[in-house]
C-alpha cells in the first residue's frame, strides 16, 4: 500500500475508534444521571412524593427494563447480524432513550405511571444500545490492542458521567425535593442533549460492513433469528470456555451491579451523605474508575483478561470488606475510590474478554446473550436480594455481605476459562 493510503487508513481507523469511544462518553451520562443516582432520588422523593411504595415502584421499573432486554437482546443481535444493518439498530435504540430521557423532564408530583413507561422505555433504549455497540469493539480493535480500546472506552464512558456532574451540580445544589423540582428536571434535559450530541459521530464514523447476501430486517428474518438464538442455546457448549465465561460473569457482574444500584441508597441511609457529598462521591468514583479503566487496559493486553479479571474480583473483595467495616463518611470515600477502580477494570477486562471468544460471524448475537440475557438478568437478581436480605436483617451491612457469596462464584468459575478461549468459528 502507498505511503499516503496508509497514512490516510490510519487516520480514518483513529477516527473510527475515536467516535466509538465517544459514545461511551455520551451513553454513561444516561447511566449516572437516571439510573444511579438523581432520577432514583427524584422518582422517590418527587414522584411519589416520599411514599414507602416508591422503592417498590422504582426495583420494579428497573427489573422491568432489564428483563424485557434480557429477552429480547439476543435475537435483535441475531437480526443486526444477518441484516448486516448493527448501525440502524444502534440508532434506534439510542434515539429511544434520549427522547424518553427528555420527556421525563415533564414528570412531576404523582405521575408515576408515566414516570415508570418512560424510565422503562428510556432504559430499554439505552441497555439495548449497548448490544450493538459493543459488538463493534471486535471491528475497530485488533486483538493486541483489544484491551486497551475496551479499557479506553471504559474512561471515556466515566469521563462522561464526570463531565455531566460537573454540568448539573448548580441544578441540584438545593437538593433533589420537590421545591427544587424544576431545576432537577431541566438537569435531565441537559443529559438528553449531552447524550445525543456526543453519541452523534458514531453514525457518522462507523459504517457496516457490505455483505453479499443481506437480509432486510422483516418478519420473516426475526423468525430466523428467534430460531438461531434457539440453536445458539442449544449447542453453547460448542464454545466450553464462553459458556464458563458468562456463566462466571453473570455471579460477579451481579454483585457489581447491585453495588452500583445501592451505593448512593447505601451512602444516604446508614452514613448520612448529603447531596452534595453524594455528587463529591459519586465524582471521586468516576475518576478512579476512569484510571483503573486506562491502566488495566494496558494491563489486560500484557496479561489477557482472565488473569485481569480474577485481579479485580480480588479487588472486590477488599471493597466489600471495607464497606462493611467503614463507620466513617471518609472511610467509605476511600472505599469508593478503590470502587471505582475496580468497576471499571473488570467491566473493561470482561469486555475484552468477550470479545476473544466471540466467533466474527456471530459477535452482534453472542454480544446480545452477554449485555443482554446474562448482563440484564444479572441486574435483575441482585439487587431484590440485596432487598430481601436487607428487609430479613434489618441491616444493609449484612446484604452488603451476601455478595460475597456471588464474587465467590464467580471467581470460582473464572478460574476454569481457558486463557485464550476457543477460536472455532464453526457450529456443528
Amino acid at each position: 500500500m502507498p505511503p499516503h493510503l496508509k497514512a490516510h487508513h490510519a487516520v480514518t481507523r483513529k477516527s473510527r475508534v475515536f467516535s466509538w469511544l465517544l459514545f461511551d462518553f455520551a451513553n454513561t451520562s444516561f447511566s449516572v444521571m437516571m439510573v444511579t443516582f438523581v432520577f432514583p432520588l427524584y422518582f422517590k422523593n418527587v414522584i411519589c412524593q416520599g411514599a414507602p411504595s416508591g422503592d417498590a415502584l422504582w426495583g420494579f421499573s428497573v427489573s422491568l427494563s432489564m428483563l424485557l432486554v434480557a429477552l429480547v437482546s439476543p435475537v435483535l443481535g441475531a437480526a443486526a447480524d444477518y441484516s448486516g444493518q448493527r448501525k440502524r439498530f444502534l440508532f434506534f435504540f439510542t434515539l429511544l432513550s434520549v427522547v424518553a430521557t427528555a420527556l421525563l423532564a415533564f414528570s412531576g408530583p404523582g405521575m408515576v405511571v408515566m414516570a415508570v413507561v418512560l424510565f422503562v422505555v428510556a432504559n430499554i433504549g439505552f441497555e439495548g444500545g449497548l448490544v450493538f455497540y459493543d459488538a463493534y469493539l471486535k471491528e475497530i480493535a485488533s486483538d493486541k490492542s483489544i484491551g486497551r480500546v475496551s479499557g479506553y472506552g471504559f474512561a471515556m464512558g466515566y469521563l462522561g458521567a464526570l463531565a455531566i456532574l460537573l454540568l448539573v451540580k448548580p441544578l441540584l445544589s438545593q437538593g433533589i425535593v420537590l421545591s427544587n423540582a424544576l431545576h432537577v428536571q431541566m438537569s435531565f434535559l441537559v443529559v438528553a442533549l449531552f447524550f445525543s450530541l456526543f453519541a452523534a459521530p458514531i453514525f457518522l464514523m462507523l459504517r457496516d460492513k457490505k455483505r453479499e447476501e443481506r437480509e432486510p430486517v422483516s418478519v420473516a428474518a426475526i423468525g430466523r433469528s428467534i430460531r438461531e438464538v434457539k440453536y445458539t442455546v442449544q449447542h453453547i457448549m460448542n464454545y466450553p470456555d464462553l459458556a464458563r465465561f458468562l456463566l462466571a460473569f453473570f455471579f460477579y457482574n451481579d454483585a457489581i451491579l447491585t453495588v452500583i444500584a445501592f451505593a448512593s441508597i447505601y451512602a444516604q441511609n446508614t452514613l448520612g451523605f448529603t447531596i452534595g457529598e453524594l455528587i463529591a462521591f459519586f465524582m471521586l468514583v468516576q475518576t478512579t474508575a476512569i484510571a483503573g479503566s486506562v491502566i488495566f487496559g494496558v494491563v489486560t493486553d500484557k496479561i489477557g483478561p482472565k488473569r485481569t479479571i480474577v485481579m479485580t474480583l480480588l479487588i472486590w473483595f477488599v471493597v466489600i470488606f471495607a464497606a462493611i467495616f467503614a463507620e466513617s463518611k471518609e472511610m467509605f470515600l476511600y472505599t469508593g475510590m478503590l470502587a471505582g477502580m475496580a468497576m471499571g477494570s473488570s467491566q473493561a477486562a470482561s469486555r475484552s474478554m468477550m470479545a476473544r471468544l466471540t466467533p466474527r460471524e456471530h459477535v452482534t448475537e453472542f454480544f446480545g446473550f452477554y449485555d443482554g440475557t446474562f448482563g440484564k438478568s444479572s441486574a435483575i437478581a441482585g439487587p431484590l436480594l440485596f432487598g430481601m436480605v436487607s428487609a430479613q436483617a434489618g441491616s444493609q451491612k449484612v446484604a452488603l455481605a451476601s455478595l460475597l457469596l456471588f464474587f465467590m462464584i464467580g471467581l470460582g468459575l473464572m478460574t476454569r476459562v481457558g486463557s485464550t478461549g476457543s477460536r472455532s468459528s464453526q457450529r456443528e
